[in-house]
């Protein structure tokens, strides 16, 4: 799923780099495909909508932040990513709970990226306190 960049550091030792925009990017790319594994339901689709919505919105907020006019709006953009990867793992919990155990291990995956996600954005907003 997330492929961190290899660098190689003054003492010639491989350290992984982590983009955070790729990285949102590529969490918004895999639940778009992800989505279009799921069977076709009433509920289904309404929950790849939403999943798809807010999973979306992690990055494009963050990418926001990154553009920010000053440390209130910057402050502001990382809660609303923060608000958005936790209302996306809300999303695959439904789905995975509702749907049939063999999409249950991707489906994880996914729920603990956003998970992680959220984690990442609550450090950036308390460091930035």
């Amino acid at each position: 799923m997330i492929n961190p960049k290899i660098q190689i550091n003054s003492n010639n030792q491989k350290t992984k780099l982590y983009d955070l925009e790729e990285r949102t990017f590529i969490f918004a790319k895999d639940t778009a495909l992800f989505c279009k594994t799921l069977p076709r339901g009433i509920s289904n689709i309404e929950y790849q909508r939403q999943v798809i919505r807010s999973s979306s919105s992690v990055g494009a907020n963050y990418i926001e932040a990154n553009e920010s006019l000053g440390k209130k709006d910057f402050s502001m953009r990382i809660k609303i990513s923060r608000k958005e990867a936790k209302e996306s793992a809300y999303w695959f919990r439904l789905i995975i709970e509702t749907n049939a155990k063999d999409i249950e291990v991707s489906g994880k995956k996914l729920l603990n990226e956003a998970l992680e996600l959220k984690k990442i954005f609550s450090s950036i907003i308390n460091k930035t306190k």
